[in-house]
């Protein structure tokens, strides 16, 4: 596919602030897949594509909170290996459900994300008792991996309200460590779309530059703020974009009505 230099510069720009969401709270899928969708993008190309942007921002920002002493690699590192795992069979089973159930699946998943962002419990700053042992942190890594391989957007959210919640982690914590889970999950995404031949390799990495340079900002923003005030953006963000993706009278979900 052959864009636009203005249609690459809004995207580029969409990944800027979906990488700083990104590495603040998670669910900056949930503006660069609508985006890409909606420049005619096919949803499946779609997915690759941001994954493949995705990767390359969240590899940025899991290197700052690494160096900054928020990631516990030897506590992760069997749920980063589960997740792997679960993203490549999400990413795989996507490649074979047809475009128009997808095209009609990603509004619904978009409003359900835009609710749990709106109904999901604060998150404490406090290290707590973890609820969990490794063996319940390397199944839910699991879960959440098939669903970021399949869909992916809320994946860094889902991540971080675990850790926080069963995982007795601290709010920055729990962040700095979904963004390693993140990266295998992504990681495992884009070598099951690139084996599919579904990748818009120069977009994706004009994306991940602008990307990388919101996971920067995003990071350093919540090593010293922490991640709170994000979730109203995305909430917004979200209802805004599925009304975007559902005011297309070809969206295959209105043959259902």
């Amino acid at each position: 596919m052959e864009f636009a230099a203005e249609t690459i510069a809004l995207l580029m720009a969409v990944a800027f602030v979906a990488g700083t969401i990104d590495a603040l709270a998670g669910g900056g899928g949930l503006l660069t897949i609508p985006a890409l969708m909606a420049t005619g993008v096919p949803p499946v190309s779609a997915l690759a594509t941001n994954k493949l942007q995705s990767m390359i921002g969240t590899a940025s920002a899991c290197y700052t909170f690494w160096r900054s002493g928020h990631v516990d690699i030897a506590r992760f590192a069997w749920p980063a290996a589960a997740t792997f795992v679960g993203a490549a069979a999400g990413a795989t089973t996507v490649q074979f459900i047809s475009s128009d159930f997808l095209s009609a699946f990603v509004p619904v998943l978009l409003i359900l994300m835009g609710l749990y962002f709106l109904l999901a419990p604060p998150m404490s700053d406090v290290d707590r008792h973890a609820r969990v042992g490794q063996a319940g942190l390397v199944l839910i890594a699991l879960a959440i991996g098939f669903y970021d391989g399949f869909f992916g957007p809320g994946t860094g959210s889902f991540f971080t309200l675990a850790l926080v919640a069963l995982g007795g982690l601290g709010l920055v914590r729990a962040i700095g460590n979904t963004k390693l889970l993140n990266l295998t999950t992504n990681l495992a995404g884009v070598l099951a779309m690139a084996i599919g031949g579904h990748m818009l390799w120069l977009l994706g990495i004009a994306m991940a530059a602008a990307n990388v340079a919101g996971n920067q900002l995003g990071a350093r923003l919540a090593i010293r703020y922490g991640g709170r005030g994000v979730r109203p953006v995305l909430v917004l963000m979200s209802a805004a974009l599925t009304v975007k993706l559902l005011s297309d009278p070809a969206n295959p979900i209105w043959t259902l009505f």
